[in-house]
């Protein structure tokens, strides 16, 4: 397994989600500006689901790179349509990979901010003594 595209995709989440519109009103401003289709599919989109299997899809399109390198080698039977199963088959675990990564970041933030303040507040109290 390899799991190239699915860090890739996980990166691009946590930026355009999580990150770009708290740097600063410009990002925000270029969503509210967007045309009401491409502004739900933003809406829409946020879940590291589906947005995972679309970026999968385009990843693998740009880089030819499979998660599963088994369906690299995807049996012609199926004649013209292997390839498109292939890459939708890989798609979809792909997005079950960057789901399962988003779910453990949020899970592990949570305890690590909490520890981070009760860091704060300790090294503030101690010094004020």
């Amino acid at each position: 397994m390899n799991i190239t595209l699915a860090i890739i995709g996980l990166s691009l989440h946590i930026l355009i989600w999580e990150k770009l519109p708290d740097w600063g009103n410009w990002f925000n401003r270029i969503v509210e500006r967007l045309p009401k289709p491409l502004r739900y599919l933003y809406d829409a989109w946020r879940c590291p689901y589906c947005f995972g299997f679309w970026v999968a899809l385009l990843l693998h399109g740009l880089t030819g790179v499979y998660t599963l390198e088994s369906l690299k080698d995807m049996p012609l039977y199926l004649d013209v349509m292997s390839v498109p199963i292939a890459w939708l088959l890989d798609s979809l675990a792909t997005a079950l990979l960057i789901m399962l990564g988003s779910l453990t970041i949020n899970a592990l933030a949570g305890p690590a901010i909490k520890g981070y303040e009760m860091t704060q507040a300790f090294r503030s109290v101690t010094s004020e003594e």
